[in-house]
């Protein structure tokens, strides 16, 4: 459909500058033939796991800095990117200091109430042992004398028979045997020797590195001890309680390093009780359960002088007990890890250790050839969701790897090359994008999306799936926006009204839609309802990136005008008209291209982050817009206006705004 320019705003002279173009695979692989690599077998790798993490130059410093000091670290930021590692790292880097083991013993006077022995590193097991021969030493004298005594009974029985001739002095004699044999088996006698041998809760013998304990999703009694359930209460048969005690993550992490990830997840109790544990380095360990028959033990102060690394997501702050980020915060450091690095050579060398580092972790797929690096180095482009940017998100993309991988073993390949790559990455799709790939082939197969022609009041606005899941790989979806004006069901009281699973910030953008065409344009429609339809949102809409293809329906709908469905869009919009930048741009260009669309309204700011494969470059045009009066030019056809809102739209943006490109000017994706 041809285009109308809309408004007579004057504008900056054309120009030449065009947006800088993704490195492609082709380019990629030539660069690796210059730095003369071939496989990843070629490639040093770090023994230090501090050198092993990439792109996190800041985080390592910290790192440094609080291993030497000891300090209490918080690391806050996207999945994957490397902050259990920096953790294990701090281990490795902690000054080298005594070790110690912790044993306890029963406490004769209160046996609700263990006492506790620490000990230099490897001394605990020896005396555990030592006691344990001691007692083994006096149950083997008691079973001889034991041996003695009725063997005693019974030989003076038979003498008195063969001398006496009394068998009844016989039948006396086995009773009585009979009876000290059970007397000193069946527990009459004093407590056994085996209930006095102490437990070693820490052994740290043959360790030289610093202890490092991962407690994250630890409950209660595995992060902080625990006393284990006794069946049996009385008569005897119950357990000591020291032998009952079970040690906790914090204890074992005694002069090393306690990993938390997920921080807010534990209980408030949970975070009191480290707390408490940071501050007396030394916690008492009691039973943490209230079906455990140990809630009425309580030890003698362990040990657990641990250096703190809590880990999480930006949103788990807010889960966290302010007086323990207040102690971390006094105490130590907190750091915002990156999720994305500069596209530079030294960086994409770092990749290439990065790959090797994978692959000899995993010790059971080939090396990667240099088509298969490049693959690697591009989805790692792809997926920074910006031009010029490299993912961090490691996690992901070493899953991407172990599929390539396990795809060149089952073809029984030497080498994983560049099509094994490939078909890993479609083997390890996200949840949602395969959600995705079925939305759009159930939206193909209905005709649900409907890329050619005209129609007043609709559009086809993109979207993505996996924003709040933590996945860094989006998906793009192609949804169906309708808008309809009818007379309003009360007298000046017209309303807009939208359906479709939106969430809080949908709302918002359609009512600030409403708001930008009432409140600029001086058109009444407090006489009419807007009904605004989001088509096949079976998971719900969220974010505010489909105000630009509400507000063209919208006014489509009130005009009369058609829109050209052959091109979809996206963008926020503000107040005054300006079209906004938002996320997961590519994976909406690459779902437009898949659905048959030919044209795609973007804002201008995310030009930079556009990187669709090369497939759908020829498939599809990407064009930048800064204002809805440009949006409205691309999308709507032409034909007769009638003088109302869309010329008025055309004076939002103030005179003095100079674009840097003409409306109507189209780039090769």
């Amino acid at each position: 459909m041809p285009r109308k320019t809309i408004g007579t705003k004057a504008r900056r002279p054309p120009t030449n500058k065009r947006p800088a173009q993704q490195q492609s695979v082709g380019s990629l692989r030539a660069w690796l033939g210059r730095i003369g690599f071939k496989t990843t077998d070629e490639v040093p790798i770090p023994d230090n796991l501090i050198q092993q993490v990439i792109g996190q130059e800041d985080a390592v410093l910290v790192i440094k800095k609080a291993a030497e000091q000891r300090r209490h670290v918080m690391l806050i930021g996207d999945p994957g990117t490397g902050k259990s590692m920096l953790a294990q790292a701090m281990a490795e880097l902690l000054p080298a200091r005594e070790l110690e083991d912790v044993i306890v013993y029963p406490n004769d006077e209160d046996g609700n109430n263990p006492k506790v022995r620490v000990v230099p590193a490897g001394k605990g097991e020896d005396i555990v042992k030592t006691q344990k021969a001691d007692a083994m030493l006096r149950k083997e004298n008691k079973a001889k004398m034991k041996i003695v005594i009725i063997a005693s009974i019974i030989g003076l029985s038979l003498l008195g028979w063969i001398f006496f001739g009394q068998i009844m002095i016989l039948f006396i004699g086995l009773i009585a045997a009979a009876i000290v044999w059970f007397v000193m088996r069946g527990g009459m006698m004093p407590k056994n020797e085996s209930e006095n041998i102490p437990r070693l809760l820490v052994n740290h013998k043959g360790d030289k590195k610093s202890p490092f304990e991962d407690a994250t999703g630890a409950h209660a009694g595995a992060l902080l001890g625990d006393v284990k359930h006794d069946p049996f209460q009385s008569g005897g048969l119950e357990t000591p309680a020291h032998d009952r005690v079970e040690v906790g993550a914090i204890h074992k992490a005694h002069k090393g390093v306690l990993f938390i990830d997920e921080m807010n997840l534990l209980r408030i109790e949970s975070q009191q009780s480290l707390l408490t544990a940071l501050q007396e380095k030394k916690f008492p360990i009691t039973g943490q359960s209230e079906r455990s028959s140990g809630a009425m033990v309580k030890t003698e102060p362990v040990p657990c002088d641990f250096t703190l690394v809590a880990a999480g997501n930006l949103d788990s702050i807010e889960g966290m007990h302010p007086a323990l980020r207040s102690r971390i915060r006094g105490y130590g450091y907190e750091v915002y890890v990156k999720s994305t690095m500069p596209d530079t050579e030294a960086n994409r060398k770092k990749m290439i250790t990065f790959i090797a580092q994978e692959v000899s972790k995993d010790q059971k797929i080939p090396a990667f050839d240099r088509a298969a690096v490049a693959e690697v180095i591009h989805e790692a482009q792809r997926r920074a969701g910006a031009r010029g940017k490299l993912s961090l998100r490691f996690r992901e993309l070493g899953g991407l790897v172990r599929a390539a991988g396990d795809v060149a073993r089952e073809e029984k390949a030497k080498l994983v090359s560049g099509k094994h790559v490939l078909k890993g990455r479609k083997i390890a799709r996200s949840l949602e994008s395969q959600i995705a790939e079925r939305i759009i082939e159930r939206k193909q197969e209905y005709n649900d999306i409907i890329a050619s022609g005209a129609e007043v009041g609709t559009v086809n606005g993109l979207a993505v799936m996996g924003a709040d899941s933590g996945i860094s790989e989006l998906a793009g979806i192609v949804m169906r926006i309708v808008a309809e004006v009818t007379p309003a069901q009360s007298r000046n009281e017209g309303q807009i009204i939208a359906t479709g699973k939106l969430g809080d910030i949908a709302k918002e953008a359609v009512h600030n839609v409403s708001a930008l065409i009432k409140k600029r344009t001086g058109v009444d429609i407090s006489n009419r309802d807007i009904h605004i339809q989001f088509i096949g949102t079976y998971e719900g809409v969220e974010g505010d990136s489909a105000s630009v293809s509400i507000a063209t329906a919208v006014v489509s709908a009130l005009e009369g005008i058609p829109v050209d469905l052959s091109t979809a869009m996206t963008g926020s919009l503000s107040i005054r008209g300006e079209v906004l930048p938002i996320g997961g741009v590519t994976a909406k260009i690459e779902a437009a291209a898949e659905m048959g669309i030919k044209k795609v309204l973007i804002p201008r700011a995310n030009l930079k982050d556009v990187l669709i494969e090369e497939k759908y470059q020829s498939q599809v045009q990407v064009i930048p817009v800064d204002t809805l009066e440009d949006v409205l030019a691309h999308a709507l056809v032409s034909g007769p206006r009638n003088g109302g809102i869309v010329d008025k739209l055309s004076s939002l943006v103030p005179e003095e705004k100079e674009r840097l490109v003409p409306s109507d000017r189209i780039y090769p994706a």
